[in-house]
């Protein structure tokens, strides 16, 4: 009696098991997909059967992924032949008469509405050995399998397996990326909240210290006055990594914009007039002066930050900028030249991560914040292109970007 109990408790904590595992699948009335009822429809012709069946056996019902001649979409699990099926994993269930087999000759899918007289179900068995339910063929008239109807009817079951397995990797898949937005999502608020937050008191040290020098300049001292100009001149620093991030966090928001025509000099015209260019800085730009369509907002971020990048880490007294431009029938092709630093080979393969810096200081002698060129990565792949960098340390550097044409 006792070994009894053991083996009905056994037998319950398998079943919990066994339904854990269905659930996890996340496929329980769920919409037909071509994919799975193309193998219905293949099995019932291989088998030369009136019905086949994708049947997942639940805690209450049996319920049909996939069903060929068949319209109903679950039946009761009391009378599930696929219910047997699954009890005997190793095997495939066969029965050839319905109405000679004491399991199922009181049946009412058999003895009232004799739609099941020959079954033979393949337990869909997961990589953890639970058998999740059947692919089976159905008849109203007694039968047999062939040897290679049989083995062909168990190479379908392994393929339904494999899709379970396909859909369960693509949903775990896509709710990542759905966690990994709201989580992108969250950051880029945090970093709204925060850059917007800053930028206020920043604005009020960087006066308070300005208005401070002011009042108190007769009475402090060559040292006193530099600590002055470091509180300041950190400020700013602090001031300009705020929008860095800020911006970095927005670009997404700046892909959302429409396309639009423009000449290209006079986009770049307006980044000179942004970063407002010294007479010692040459800029060239394209001699052709092209007309593109595309999201002009995403493209004046990409080249102010290029250009800027340019002019902050050029150590030479005149600052010489090429830009150049080429089209054809899908992109658009963009290069940057500048007489600058360039880039340690060392740093080449990880410039465009984000938070990593080339040079340890730009012409001013301030440090990078390593935003910038995640951001133009980000933004030119979002256009549907690519970006790479060459650099000859104190010579030159190289960057090379595409977008995808609109039009």
């Amino acid at each position: 009696m006792q070994f009894a109990s053991i083996g009905m408790i056994t037998t319950a904590i398998n079943e919990n098991l066994r339904l854990g595992a269905l659930k996890s699948l996340d496929i329980l009335d769920t919409k037909s997909e071509k994919e799975f009822d193309d193998i219905t429809a293949l099995a019932a012709f291989i088998c030369d059967t009136e019905i086949a069946l994708i049947s997942l056996v639940d805690k209450d019902r049996q319920w049909f992924k996939s069903r060929y001649g068949l319209d109903v979409c679950e039946t009761p699990r009391s009378v599930s032949f696929c219910a047997h099926a699954i009890r005997d994993p190793e095997n495939v269930m066969i029965v050839e008469d319905a109405r000679k087999d004491k399991r199922f000759y009181q049946n009412p899918l058999t003895e009232k509405e004799k739609i099941v007289i020959f079954y033979a179900g393949v337990p869909l068995i997961d990589k953890d050995g639970f058998a999740l339910g059947t692919l089976c063929v159905i008849d109203s008239k007694p039968k047999k399998l062939s040897e290679k109807q049989l083995n062909s009817l168990k190479a379908l079951a392994n393929q339904v397996v494999l899709l379970f397995e396909l859909n369960k990797k693509t949903k775990d898949q896509e709710k990542t990326q759905n966690k990994l937005k709201k989580r992108n999502e969250a950051l880029r608020e945090f970093a709204r909240v925060i850059s917007h937050d800053l930028k206020m008191p920043l604005a009020n040290i960087i006066t308070t210290t300005d208005l401070l020098k002011l009042l108190l300049q007769n009475r402090l001292d060559e040292e006193s006055l530099e600590y002055f100009e470091y509180i300041k001149s950190s400020s700013f620093s602090m001031s300009g990594y705020i929008n860095d991030v800020l911006s970095h966090y927005e670009s997404e928001s700046l892909i959302l914009k429409k396309p639009e025509e423009f000449n290209l000099n006079s986009l770049l015209q307006e980044i000179v007039d942004l970063l407002s260019i010294k007479p010692d800085f040459t800029i060239h730009f394209p001699d052709d002066d092209p007309v593109l369509e595309c999201n002009k907002s995403a493209l004046k971020q990409i080249f102010f930050n290029l250009i800027g990048n340019s002019i902050k880490y050029n150590d030479k007294e005149e600052i010489i900028i090429h830009i150049e431009t080429t089209i054809d029938e899908k992109f658009y092709y963009f290069r940057i030249t500048d007489n600058g630093m360039g880039i340690p080979n060392d740093r080449l393969d990880v410039i465009f991560d984000l938070f990593t810096i080339a040079n340890t200081e730009d012409r001013s002698g301030n440090k990078g914040n390593g935003i910038g060129l995640s951001t133009v990565k980000k933004l030119v792949e979002k256009l549907g292109g690519s970006i790479e960098v060459s650099s000859q340390e104190k010579v030159q550097t190289i960057f090379d970007f595409s977008i995808k044409r609109t039009s």
